[in-house]
């Protein structure tokens, strides 16, 4: 591994940080809460996407306290859209411990923050470089992808042995009287001119460290092993209408997939015909002659493709199931559903 000139290399990437940064919400003040909840909706989510989600839960849950006394119901209706929900719960539940085990100050030492739930390595380096400016490494995927490059190394970015290897590379080449600065450059530099695909090398501030410009092998780095493709699963769902005017839906359990989050009941099916459906709405107590096609859903998890078909039906239901409630359109709007099934709520509303 080459040998870094430290000091330069801080410089030239600090400098270019403070005159390159972009406007973000969450880099106007030093509050560990408010960054706390950037990086965790931050994660697998874009920051245009995140933007807009981050001010609404901000004007919701202003202070982690309000956050801590918030239901979960509440929490994540404001999460709802920016998927990985557990991030939300683990989120809400971190608050707590906060809250009742350290007096509503977020931990400032490296040993303390890992205790809180779903605070990982990342998280835990990106909280207390940001808000406290201690030294820590906050190692994501464009910090991975940076120093890959720089460093010319091979090893597979998937492993944890090899991030740990990148965090120990932070370490000793972070400025500490800018630890700050210096983390939330290198994500910088990452998201804006070291892309995955065609880096902007000549526009980079640290392209004299580079290795991998120099050996042109900047395009083949990072190193990753390519990921199983998602299993496909054909679904069909049932929006069930009873003569009120109200519908059918269920909560999911409280584990799992999406868990605790509401849905229209659906099947795993195989078959074009409807009698499958038939057969599933009897078990749901819906009596119903006729089921309509409304439409077909994607969507794309990281290990599954949900492949859904939508029916429609009306009819008399009874004795909704302990996890199941009768409820009107605007009912409805007070609940959380994953994507998926929020594409069906909006092919309701149109029918308005």
């Amino acid at each position: 591994m080459k040998i870094l000139d430290k000091q330069r290399f801080q410089n030239d990437l600090l400098n270019w940080y403070d005159q390159e940064k972009r406007d973000l919400p969450w880099r106007k003040e030093r509050d560990p809460y408010r960054i706390w909840v950037s990086e965790i909706m931050l994660q697998q989510t874009k920051v245009d996407t995140v933007i807009p989600y981050f001010y609404n839960f901000m004007d919701k849950f202003p202070t982690l306290e309000k956050l801590a006394e918030a239901e979960e119901e509440e929490v994540l209706k404001a999460w709802e859209g920016l998927g990985y929900y557990s991030r939300a719960r683990n989120l809400h539940t971190a608050v707590k411990e906060v809250k009742e085990f350290y007096n509503g100050q977020v931990p400032d030492t490296e040993d303390e923050i890992k205790k809180l739930r779903g605070v990982g390595p990342y998280t835990a380096g990106a909280i207390l470089s940001i808000a406290y400016n201690v030294p820590a490494p906050a190692v994501d995927g464009n910090v991975m992808r940076v120093l890959s490059r720089i460093f010319t190394i091979y090893d597979d970015i998937s492993k944890v042995s090899v991030r740990k290897k990148f965090e120990e590379i932070v370490r000793e080449t972070i400025a500490a009287d800018r630890a700050s600065d210096f983390n939330q450059a290198m994500m910088e530099l990452g998201a804006t001119v070291c892309t995955p695909r065609s880096p902007a090398c000549l526009l980079c501030p640290v392209q004299q460290h580079c290795e991998a410009r120099e050996e042109g092998v900047q395009e083949i780095l990072p190193v990753k092993a390519k990921k199983k493709a998602p299993r496909p699963v054909s679904l069909k769902a049932l929006v069930a209408q009873d003569y009120s005017g109200r519908y059918l839906v269920e909560k999911r359990p409280d584990t799992g997939l999406l868990a605790k989050l509401w849905q229209f009941p659906y099947i795993e099916s195989l078959t074009e015909s409807d009698e499958d459906l038939k057969s599933f709405a009897e078990e749901l107590s819906v009596n119903a002659e006729k089921f309509s096609y409304q439409q077909h859903v994607r969507h794309v998890f990281s290990h599954l493709v949900w492949e859904m078909d939508v029916y429609q039906a009306r009819g008399k239901i009874t004795n909704p199931a302990p996890n199941q409630k009768l409820l009107t359109k605007e009912e409805l709007k007070e609940l959380t559903f994953p994507v998926s099934h929020q594409k069906i709520l909006y092919k309701l509303e149109e029918e308005l």
